[in-house]
């Protein structure tokens, strides 16, 4: 069985093996992006080197990295530059009031009328015992 790949162009132009897979006959009919036999070593993810084999990217700085590492730059350069304002000129925030919280009852009270209730039992049987 011949191993086919199907094979995509990313943002960069790199052509990039989308799925594998093994067929008898000829190659299945692409759907997206072009169809071409590969090695058994060949997996999914791979990019077309410069020789015309496959391999794995190398790690590097991308696109994004080098974004983040100027949002970086600028958010510093903007702290130092905010640094050298005196400080009065940043208004204080207020403090925020502390949270109420309830009284909690203690644990022996019990309402008025559940305690001349039980004292009213508590003499009968008082008079019952004695």
């Amino acid at each position: 069985m011949t191993r086919y790949a199907t094979i995509i162009t990313d943002d960069d132009g790199r052509d990039i093996v989308s799925a594998i897979g093994a067929f008898e006959g000829a190659a299945p009919q692409p759907r997206l992006g072009r169809i071409e036999p590969v090695a058994p070593g060949v997996l999914i993810g791979m990019v077309r080197d410069a020789a015309g084999g496959f391999g794995f990217p190398q790690a590097g700085i991308g696109g994004q990295a080098i974004g983040l590492v100027l949002a970086r730059l600028k958010a510093q350069a903007a702290k130092r530059i905010g640094a050298a304002k005196p400080a009065s000129a940043k208004p204080k925030r207020a403090k925020r009031a502390k949270k109420r919280t309830r009284s909690k009852k203690p644990a022996g009270s019990m309402p008025k009328a559940g305690k001349a209730a039980s004292e009213a039992a508590a003499q009968t049987m008082g008079q019952i015992d004695g």
